[in-house]
């Protein structure tokens, strides 16, 4: 609480659209957006243990900000591209890195959204300045699939041993 009594206005939190997505039994006929949750126990069941942990925080957070009166707005930002700042790899990094490496899983029927981590940085200002920003925020520049963006990782660095069997569909 020593944010509040120390006068901060607004909090930005990070999350991912891994708290968004998987969620199975969305309707299919309805746009996944800020208003979709990650579905806890399908995650549980398949044993996708990153969205679960995304997910369970950003919930976490929510029930501490209305617990407390804080003014939260939050930011899901899709698979993070471009310059690494943190020392460690995040997890858009370790995707990337292990398709270099020749990674062998496929995913069916698997989209991702891809933002360049300066937007993703944008987004945080805009938010945190524009006082009408309220709820979840979805950050991203494109939606595909991931053959394509293998397909495109591929083509970037041929001198890697991307496997071209992943990009058919």
């Amino acid at each position: 609480m020593l944010a509040k009594q120390a006068g901060v206005r607004r909090v930005v939190l990070t999350s991912s659209i891994s708290a968004i997505t998987p969620s199975p039994r969305w309707p299919s006929d309805k746009i996944k957006g800020e208003d979709c949750w990650t579905d806890i126990d399908y995650c549980k069941q398949k044993g996708l243990w990153y969205p679960l942990s995304k997910t369970l925080a950003e919930k976490a957070a929510w029930e501490f900000a209305k617990e407390k009166g804080l003014d939260v707005v939050v930011v899901n930002p899709g698979t993070v591209m471009g310059d690494i700042i943190s020392p460690r790899l995040n997890a858009s990094m370790v995707m990337l890195l292990r398709l270099l490496e020749g990674c062998t899983e496929t995913y069916e029927n698997f989209f991702m959204g891809s933002v360049h981590f300066k937007d993703v940085a944008l987004a945080h200002i805009l938010v945190y300045e524009n006082k009408s920003a309220t709820g979840r925020h979805l950050c991203v520049e494109a939606i595909s699939h991931y053959g394509d963006f293998v397909a495109k990782v591929a083509e970037l660095y041929p001198e890697y041993k991307v496997l071209r069997s992943l990009v058919s569909r």
